[in-house]
């Protein structure tokens, strides 16, 4: 069984497009993965692009999303922390990361957020395996 997944932040530009690289890169025998935002931004910034192909996951092909791009029903829903207030997504899971935003910031605080994300993308996935969803 796969879960749906869906990272959502306000531009899905920088937090959610890497956390959705994660956890397709490291979780897609268990999670259907999904990213968007509230007021999806033109492109995924460059930065966040750079970090994650630091560590070998190419995200150059992602773009931001909106919510209606996404499924209506989800099994978990990972809000980024920027305060964004979806709208009622069923869900059985809804968890908040409370991560600042890296937009404008150099790239080692893209580095620093990707790091934070990749470990909580990993104990997701972690939970997932075990069905401890």
């Amino acid at each position: 069984m796969k879960y749906k997944v869906a990272f959502v932040c306000i531009g899905n530009s920088c937090r959610s497009q890497m956390a959705e690289g994660f956890a397709r890169h490291y979780g897609s025998d268990v999670l259907e993965v999904y990213s968007a935002g509230t007021d999806p931004a033109d492109q995924v910034k460059e930065n966040a692009i750079k970090a994650m192909a630091e560590v070998n996951i190419n995200i150059n092909n992602q773009y931001p999303k909106l919510l209606a791009d996404i499924p209506d029903e989800l099994d978990i829903l990972i809000t980024m922390g920027c305060g964004v207030e979806c709208p009622y997504i069923p869900c059985k899971i809804r968890e908040d990361w409370g991560l600042d935003d890296p937009a404008g910031k150099p790239i080692e605080v893209f580095r620093e957020t990707r790091d934070v994300i990749k470990e909580k993308v990993k104990k997701l996935i972690a939970q997932a395996r075990q069905e401890d969803i």
